[in-house]
């Protein structure tokens, strides 16, 4: 295409002649949901799918991270070993994946035993090399268990907040990120019991030899990667770097392959993104060339939360083996909540892959679309099934299926379903058929970086073109005076449909080999986008059936009440929290609780879950932090009527002064909702 020269093509500037694109190797703990497909496998697929239509020699990695505390203690909790559950879930979602059209080349798993044979070949050549530090450390150990506790197999209560049901990594609560030994009555989640400090000597990968590499690597070399990746890369260098522990005392992973290492396995975060490696050995005996060929270019597709392991941790690892490539963009979308809520599997709080595909048969392109159109590339965003049901009727029924129908419809009943000849074109003509060049030119280049959402919008677009074209030079009105001219129209609008048969293939692939299939067009090359010569005048095409059809209401409500069902059947299981120890009136007379009205909210910085706030209370106005934001937007808060524990001692969270708390009444699965006392009460009002 002649467009493509005049854009900025990072991979042409650096002579890639291959592409090896890895999607974030999802947990077999559990099925894949939404916020999986936004965040990582839809924009992976699209990209892939370009690529092959540009003709580029491409491969697609991608299988089950099967080893990881998660799943052992999935393990436990039913009652079964470890591989009974990575065997259940990776064929759930091997399947569902391929039912959605997601193209991997191959979709492997970490417990095959060329992993383990490459993880273990990996670890032994940086153990050799001299990279990794032994370190003797202080962990807790379960007595009665006879086991180390990983971080997630300890509770107690977060020092920041007072949350009684903090994990030894991170509160949940308020957000921040711990070390178990910074909980306060720290419990065995194992047996129950509090566990003692026992020495354990472990591997640890010198991340700080790095820091100075990877500083000029990412924010010198890189600095085209996505806002969101490059500021949380720079925000953990800002921060220094520390030696990281590549081995854990576990029952279930790729044993330490070396002497004295009885009872350790290697730490999922080192062994996970080898899994990269040991797929592509698997899928073919030329690996190398993917893996250690300067000539290609490796993209890695993953969420958020895997930032730091992708940009920082796993190019340490590849640097210092020493002869491997490194990525050359990491491009991780933000999170998707669901209907105003964070997906959370445990209280199975998410619409399922698997279940999605029973529930709304042959509808993959829809899901594909509305995931893509609302994708959170740059912010957290939300996926609400009204916003579903809209984008399918008003978009893609209303605007790129009555568009494809309308051409389809009116060629056949003119002309047959013969492809009419261009007479005289009109200046608004050529000014259409340049448009459908523009839009090719400016989809290319959303793709090639990475803006999966404008590339759709853009997309969408040259239907809408379509359409106006068609309202504005009425062909059934044409007709019966010139048609000559209702030829050039439907010509045009067929050549309209063709483009759009091809750019629009790697978003909606279903829905587009079924429109091919209409006007019998079989070509998805790239190169032949912007073309007004698709279809040659005298082609026959076959007769049009619909691309989409309407969602109704009833099968909206269905889905919003299971999502209510879930959550009433949630808080049934849940046990309420037992009462605490027995206090007397006088302890209880000294706590000074008034009622207030926010005036002010904003998020803290670099938290998942603080608001900082600021209340009157009717005697000052006072600052108060609190760990609501996964339930609440700080710009609906203002102006809310709370009730405040004012005299509580002020202390600092996350460097903020917090003077006071909101109560709050918390439910059984944790889910957190303001006490709210009546309207008429006025700031400054005790509470008794």
């Amino acid at each position: 295409m002649e467009f493509i020269d005049e854009m900025h093509f990072l991979q042409m500037k650096k002579n890639f002649t291959r592409y090896l694109i890895t999607s974030a190797l999802p947990y077999a703990n559990g099925p894949i949901h939404i916020g999986h497909l936004a965040g990582v496998y839809v924009p992976s697929d699209i990209y892939v799918r370009y690529l092959r239509q540009r003709g580029k020699e491409v491969i697609s990695i991608c299988g089950s991270d099967e080893h990881g505390v998660p799943i052992t203690l999935k393990a436990r909790q039913e009652g079964v070993t470890p591989q009974n559950i990575v065997d259940r879930y990776h064929e759930v979602n091997k399947k569902a994946f391929q039912e959605f059209g997601i193209t991997f080349d191959i979709y492997s798993r970490t417990s095959n035993k060329i992993h383990y044979e490459t993880a273990s070949e990996f670890f032994k050549i940086l153990y050799e090399k001299g990279i990794f530090i032994e370190k003797t450390t202080r962990q807790y150990f379960d007595e009665e268990a006879n086991a180390f506790l990983a971080d997630r197999y300890i509770t107690g209560t977060c020092p920041h907040c007072g949350n009684g049901n903090a994990y030894g990594d991170q509160c949940e609560q308020c957000g921040s990120s711990l070390s178990p030994q910074e909980l306060i009555d720290p419990v065995s989640t194992i047996s129950g019991n509090k566990p003692v400090l026992k020495e354990t000597t472990h591997w640890y990968l010198p991340l700080d030899r790095y820091e100075k590499w990877l500083r000029k690597w990412i924010l010198e070399d890189h600095k085209e990667w996505k806002p969101n990746v490059f500021g949380q890369c720079k925000s953990w260098l800002d921060q220094g770097l520390q030696p990281r522990a590549v081995s854990r005392d576990l029952d279930w992973g790729v044993p330490v392959p070396v002497e004295g290492a009885e009872g350790k396995v290697l730490y999922v975060w080192f062994d996970a993104p080898i899994g990269y490696i040991s797929a592509t050995k698997e899928l073919t005996g030329k690996w190398e060339k993917y893996w250690k060929d300067e000539s290609t270019r490796m993209i890695h597709f993953i969420g958020k939360d895997n930032i730091v392991f992708h940009c920082i941790i796993f190019p340490c690892m590849l640097k210092a083996e020493g002869s491997y490539i490194l990525p050359d963009n990491i491009p991780a979308n933000e999170f998707l909540n669901l209907e105003n809520e964070k997906i959370s599997t445990s209280r199975n709080w998410a619409v399922w892959l698997h279940e999605y595909l029973e529930d709304f048969p042959g509808k993959q392109d829809v899901l594909r679309y509305v995931l893509c159109a609302n994708a959170p590339e740059s912010k957290d965003n939300d996926f609400t099934w009204n916003d579903f049901q809209n984008r399918n009727n008003n978009e893609l029924v209303a605007i790129l299926g009555n568009f494809v129908n309308r051409t389809i419809v009116l060629t056949h009943n003119y002309f047959k379903g013969c492809v009419p000849e261009i007479s005289d074109l009109l200046k608004t003509d050529s000014e259409v058929l340049d448009e459908i060049r523009n839009i090719a030119s400016r989809v290319t280049d959303s793709l090639e970086n990475f803006r999966f959402r404008e590339a759709v919008k853009l997309t969408m677009d040259l239907a809408r073109l379509g359409n106006k074209y068609l309202a504005d030079t009425e062909p059934w009105k044409l007709i019966k005076t010139d048609e000559a001219r209702v030829k050039t129209i439907l010509n045009i609008s067929l050549q309209i449909t063709a483009n759009l048969s091809i750019l629009m293939d790697p978003f909606l692939p279903f829905s587009m080999e079924k429109l091919r299939n209409f006007i019998s067009f079989n070509e998805i090359s790239w190169d032949l986008l912007g073309s007004h010569e698709l279809l040659k005048a005298g082609h026959q095409i076959h007769n049009a059936g619909l691309l989409f059809e309407k969602i109704e209401d009833e099968q909206i409500r269905a889905q919003k009440d299971k999502l209510l069902i879930t959550r009433k059947n949630h808080l049934k299981e849940e046990p309420v929290k037992e009462q605490k120890p027995e206090i007397s009136f006088e302890d209880f007379s000294k706590m000074d609780m008034r009622t207030a009205t926010i005036i002010h909210a904003e998020k803290v910085p670099k938290t998942k879950k603080l608001i900082k706030m600021q209340v009157d209370t009717g005697m000052d106005k006072r600052t108060i932090v609190s760990g609501i934001a996964e339930y609440y937007d700080p710009a609906s808060l203002i102006g809310r009527k709370v009730c405040v524990l004012t005299n509580l001692a002020a202390r600092k969270i996350k460097g903020i002064e917090s003077q006071g708390m909101i109560l709050l009444s918390e439910n059984p699965d944790g889910t957190l909702h303001f006490v709210t006392p009546a309207d008429e009460a006025v700031n400054g009002a005790e509470i008794n």
